[in-house]
């Protein structure tokens, strides 16, 4: 099986790409398995996060954009199924400006579709975000919510998820839909809150805490959101919407303590900074149909992970200074 992973140098991409191929080489299932990476190299894009396979047979990379139809076209040929991650992201940068978003996520997903339709794809699983949902007072969205989304970021995501399920309804290409929670780990661009504020600390720096930090997120290893892709690539159906989860709600203040604790410093190095505009209150995902369905279940326990990707910060700062003074 050959995969086209676009945006696969990027944070979660990069996971994907790595657990896939590590596991080819133990699991019969996976062997002959073929996966060509896409990617702009953005600032968010690093190439270090695939060093672990670099010299792995199946694996081959090439820089280039999703909008650039031609490029696309000619990358697509000969794969089987495509696994799309490619997207700007940052919901602050959004804000700022929407147009590299409304590209990207929506004409890029746009081109990316019409070349798997033309090259007779078999699967397309298209990766999105929970931030598509709005945001929820109590309890969890099921994948039947209805979209309600308030930042440009999440309004392009929202476009690209309803141009992904049109595609099967409309021409009957196999698409799946993912959709996650706030994702954490190894390898993540600090500009997003957990890695933003590791750095930070243990720098010395002050953090920023959006308005009262009584904003709530749920939280996902992305080592299990990948092994949910995963199953959505195999198992999912086809046109169905797959909610991946962690299962653990934290507020901002809540989550900003764990981290101060964490790198051994105090309530001092916060700076209360005006909210963010239009920021969600609370997001929070029913993730029972992939239990259901494909057999998902969040396997990392939020302390351990939280622990593991603190040192992981601590430990890598060559990987993540140069991104810092980049910025």
């Amino acid at each position: 099986m050959r995969i086209l992973v676009t945006g696969g140098a990027g944070f979660i991409g990069s996971e994907f790409v790595r657990s896939l191929l590590l596991a080819s080489d133990a699991d019969s299932a996976h062997q002959g398995l073929g996966i060509t990476v896409l990617d702009k190299l953005t600032y968010a894009g690093t190439i270090a996060g695939l060093d672990p396979v670099s010299g792995h047979p199946g694996y081959s990379f090439v820089c280039g954009d999703i909008c650039d139809a031609d490029l696309v076209e000619k990358v697509m040929a000969g794969h089987d199924a495509v696994v799309h991650f490619a997207a700007e992201s940052h919901v602050d940068r959004s804000i700022e400006s929407s147009g590299p978003f409304v590209t990207t996520n929506v004409l890029g997903t746009q081109v990316l579709l019409d070349a798997a339709l033309r090259q007779g794809v078999r699967r397309f699983v298209h990766v999105s975000t929970d931030e598509v949902y709005g945001s929820i007072a109590a309890g969890s969205w099921s994948e039947e919510s209805p979209l309600a989304p308030n930042s440009p970021y999440a309004a392009s995501k929202a476009g690209s998820d309803l141009l992904a399920l049109a595609f099967h309804r409309t021409h009957g290409l196999d698409v799946v839909v993912t959709r996650c929670s706030n994702n954490y780990g190894p390898y993540q661009f600090p500009e997003k809150v957990i890695p933003l504020f590791v750095t930070r600390l243990l720098d010395g720096e002050k953090v920023p805490l959006y308005g009262d930090g009584h904003n709530v997120r749920e939280w996902v290893h992305v080592s299990d959101h990948c092994r949910g892709i995963r199953l959505a690539l195999r198992h999912g159906r086809a046109g169905e919407v797959y909610h991946f989860g962690g299962g653990t709600e934290l507020a901002n203040k809540e989550l900003t303590g764990l981290l101060l604790e964490a790198t051994g410093q105090g309530w001092d190095m916060v700076e209360r900074v005006t909210d963010r505009k239009g920021h969600d209150a609370r997001y929070s995902l029913d993730f029972g149909k992939a239990v259901a369905e494909l057999g998902y279940t969040p396997r990392v326990e939020f302390a351990e992970g939280l622990a593991n990707t603190v040192a992981w910060y601590r430990d890598n700062r060559s990987w993540w200074t140069p991104l810092k003074e980049g910025r």
